[in-house]
């Protein structure tokens, strides 16, 4: 009998967790430079940084993402990490990250110590200044269908991380330990043929907890179909959704307003307006003064990595590296009340230049392959993450 992979069989195009920890995700590059030490009877106690030189998009800052994947990569191994918390915010040139080890011992796993970081860092980011920009409204990830779907808990994760409120997959809700959270989709309301019997049906069916959030675009004026939802649900009524393809949507902006006023005069002042499709920072900027939530698909679940590169900066403890790069196993430290970093070689104090305190970044994470930090729970993340945004502006 055929197995999945073989001549004519369907399968996934994707690496397992083993394959990727036994090095088959690598670039070729370094297998050929480990033949090439264990040869010559070669290796070395190294440190290595991981740092970002730049941003997408001129991005000011980034979140960092995936440290709990990079640790369950490497758990076992004789390696010791020291690594910023995950949902750190960071600058440029910021060392995010450093592994020691002996350079044999890690050096096929680079490629994917890299993926993990740069994807969930950029779509942690995205997610971040995508609530930054939506201020105290809601922003929920709707980027599923976007993405690999072996994928989708990862990007889920990153997003929820980043400061959405809410993800519309099943997994990756289940993983988070929250409720999914989706509205309906155009096909229900296809099916049955006019929106207000959909959203009828719905509110007969489905569970009194899931707010009431309705489509308003599939076939009629969204002004006249927010009206008769309005009328047919009344109070039950939270919340209608524009999801309005471009093509149809003319000027946008005005056309909430004016859905907003007819709702308002006639008494549904409760009735929140949610938007989608194609939403990223810059248009929740715009469209912020008549909306209270936004759906964001392809902006996060594809938004750009950031491009973090790994560098050996100290070889058998003397400080060594590449021309651009600064050499030397280094600290970093933030203030607590101007939020100023620096970047040091050496220890610095507990004491900004201000006058707060200075707290420390990198800090132990692994120890001689040994887990040697508790891992936060994603809501926690999620909350320090949001402290720090109160600090940094788009």
């Amino acid at each position: 009998m055929k197995q999945d992979g073989e001549e004519g069989i369907p399968q996934f195009h994707v690496a397992t967790p083993k394959e990727v920890r036994e090095g088959k995700t690598t670039d070729i590059y370094f297998v050929r430079t480990k033949e090439i030490l264990e040869k010559k009877g070669l290796d070395r106690r190294v440190k290595a940084e991981f740092i970002a030189k730049g941003f997408h998009d001129d991005w000011p800052w980034a979140v960092f993402a995936g440290l709990e994947e990079i640790l369950s990569l490497v758990k076992g191994l004789p390696l010791t990490i020291r690594a910023v918390p995950e949902g750190t915010i960071f600058k440029p040139f910021q060392p995010v990250m450093e592994i020691e080890g002996n350079y044999k011992d890690f050096c096929l796993l680079e490629t994917a110590i890299l993926g993990l970081m740069c994807q969930s860092t950029g779509v942690a980011t995205k997610a971040a200044r995508c609530k930054k920009a939506a201020e105290k409204r809601s922003v929920l990830s709707f980027g599923a269908r976007r993405v690999h779907p072996l994928l989708t808990p990862m990007i889920d994760r990153s997003a929820f991380i980043g400061g959405c409120d809410g993800i519309s997959a099943l997994k990756g809700a289940e993983l988070l330990g929250i409720e999914p959270t989706g509205t309906m989709p155009h096909a229900l309301i296809l099916l049955m043929g006019d929106t207000v019997e959909a959203a009828v049906a719905f509110d007969e069916i489905v569970d009194e907890k899931v707010a009431r959030v309705v489509l308003i675009d599939t076939f009629n004026d969204e002004k006249f179909e927010a009206i008769r939802l309005a009328n047919a649900l009344k109070e039950r009524l939270y919340a209608i959704r524009l999801d309005t393809p471009s093509s149809r949507r003319g000027n946008l902006k005005h056309m909430i307003e004016e859905i907003r006023w007819e709702l308002d005069i006639r008494g549904f002042s409760h009735v929140k307006i949610f938007v989608s499709g194609g939403m990223n920072e810059y248009k929740i900027q715009q469209l912020n003064p008549y909306v209270d939530a936004y759906g964001v698909g392809t902006a996060i679940s594809n938004a750009p990595v950031v491009d973090f590169s790994m560098d050996i900066i100290e070889i058998e403890g003397h400080p060594i590296a590449k021309k651009g790069k600064m050499s030397g196993s280094k600290r970093v430290y933030r203030c607590l009340s101007c939020f100023k970093t620096y970047v040091t070689y050496g220890e610095m104090g507990n004491v900004c230049e201000c006058g707060g305190k200075l707290e420390t970044l990198l800090n132990p994470v692994l120890a001689r392959g040994n887990v040697v930090t508790a891992l936060p729970h994603p809501r926690d993340i999620r909350s320090y993450v949001l402290s720090q945004l109160e600090h940094f502006s788009l």
